[in-house]
């Protein structure tokens, strides 16, 4: 990496440092081991709970000792999505960083910055000696990404502290205040595959090159979802002719858009070509309609080996729910002041098939917490018509505005101080930690901010290098004014 333009430069040595240790959601045991002996080789109190959080304290500066203490948390997994033709494994490889101009970039991976530029920072102020501040908690969650386990796992007392910067937010000059809550509903279909009928011909057709992205921060933008347009092909030829599925996967990530994916179809062989033909319109049709955003989308059809397929009542009820389910945003908030800001959404996030059954996962995001239920409960429904088992997770709540808050006005001061002009206060439609943070400390003070970060959850996931050294100034500004108990 070019060192001239990482600066912060002990925040990029920590965030290198970071990339090469493996740390997929659910699997960060190399990480939490990582940040105990980071902690404990430098004589700071670490403690790590039942759930794999980590905990590192480190003690106030000469002439800061009676100020409040300070949580700064940020959650140490990361999506973990690659392009389709490289050769990667989460598992065991460090991510490959290169810089691109202003930009930080992995080498067809996501970067990782989502959420280790936080956990860099938090390293970078402990292991300095030379940074102003009062009692600190640096707090690293695991598993954010895939179900908030370890904030939901948190036990109580963890934190001691009366504020909390969360470091996960992704447009530096914005300061976060509140959050979406969210829930996952899951659609299984299961069955006994069947011998295609005499004389069927095999198709694949798969969509790929689409943007993908963040199905909170992105799922307004009109960027296409390669479950829906594959669905709605197959939907189209469905009610035109005899088609049955053999396999539909697509998307991995219940908090990503799914970028691309692809379906083994059995049709009578004397209308192969003119599914061909309709293929062709058709891919035509949805390159004009999503023209601006998705330049780089790419239709194949090519000719697949026989296998096993669904039963035809099965393929029907799969094909149907899939186009009618809903995708994308449902409601805008009604507030004038957050007209703009995404009330309520749902994602299609995965189809995945196997011998014996398809699962289908979908996420669902509000702001109000009776229609994150109501959506919820409208894409169960629609799967339960469908013959599908259905389940849903308990989900986490929503972060509401705090309208008393110092800490806010702290952080808002500073940046005007600093940068001569005054940030965005905002709610995020994405979920953030501080949801369940302020379910289970009800008196925590918290703002959430970071640097700007693109293409989340994909490959084209990139950090704005001259951000991080905006939110580090901003950071060490905030600790040395941080009140007095």
């Amino acid at each position: 990496m070019n060192e001239n333009i990482l600066k912060p430069q002990r925040v990029f040595e920590q965030f290198a440092r970071i990339n090469q240790i493996p740390r997929p959601s659910k699997h960060e045991e190399r990480m939490i081991a990582y940040l105990k002996e980071f902690g404990e080789s430098r004589g700071l109190h670490t403690k790590v709970d039942a759930t794999g959080n980590v905990l590192i304290s480190k003690g106030a500066t000469p002439g800061y000792e009676d100020r409040e203490t300070l949580i700064l948390q940020s959650h140490m997994d990361m999506v973990c999505e690659k392009l389709v033709d490289i050769d990667f494994n989460f598992d065991t490889d460090a991510i490959q960083t290169y810089v691109d101009g202003e930009w930080l970039r992995a080498k067809g991976t996501t970067l990782g910055a989502d959420d280790g530029i936080g956990c860099a920072m938090e390293l970078a102020l402990l292991d300095s000696d030379d940074i102003e501040h009062g009692p600190i908690e640096c707090v690293f969650t695991r598993d954010e990404e895939t179900g908030l386990t370890g904030a939901f796992g948190m036990e109580a007392g963890f934190m001691t502290g009366n504020m909390l910067i969360n470091l996960d937010s992704e447009d530096e000059g914005q300061i976060f205040v509140s959050c979406a809550g969210g829930k996952n509903t899951t659609a299984t279909f299961r069955f006994e595959r069947e011998t295609a009928p005499a004389g069927y011909f095999f198709l694949r057709i798969a969509v790929k090159g689409l943007n993908g992205g963040h199905s909170g921060d992105d799922i307004n933008k009109k960027r296409a979802n390669a479950i829906k347009i594959i669905s709605r092909f197959l939907y189209q030829q469905q009610e035109k002719r005899e088609l049955i599925l053999a396999q539909f996967n697509a998307g991995r990530m219940h908090n990503a858009i799914p970028r691309d994916g692809a379906a083994i179809i059995a049709v009578a062989a004397d209308d192969k070509e003119q599914v061909r033909a309709d293929w062709n319109i058709f891919a035509s049709q949805v390159e004009d309609e999503f023209h601006v955003t998705e330049q780089g989308m790419e239709f194949i059809m090519e000719s697949a080996e026989a296998e096993r397929v669904l039963p035809a009542s099965v393929s029907v009820s799969l094909i149907r729910a899939l186009q009618a389910v809903d995708n994308g945003v449902y409601a805008m908030c009604q507030d004038e002041a957050v007209s703009w800001l995404v009330e309520t959404s749902s994602n299609l996030a995965s189809v995945q098939s196997s011998e014996g059954e398809v699962v289908i996962v979908t996420s669902q995001r509000s702001n109000v917490m009776s229609n994150l239920e109501n959506q919820g409960n409208t894409v169960k429904a629609l799967f339960q018509l469908a013959g599908a088992e259905v389940e849903q997770g308990d989900g986490y709540p929503a972060w509401k505005m705090r309208a008393d808050s110092a800490l806010t006005r702290l952080t808002v001061e500073s940046y005007k101080k600093l940068f001569g002009k005054a940030p965005k206060v905002l709610g995020i439609h994405a979920g953030l930690e501080c949801g369940l943070f302020s379910e289970r400390y009800p008196d925590l003070d918290m703002v959430s901010f970071g640097p700007t970060l693109r293409g989340v959850h994909s490959p084209d996931e990139c950090l704005l290098i001259p951000t991080v050294q905006m939110v580090w100034d901003h950071l060490l500004d905030i600790l040395k004014n941080i009140p007095k108990k």
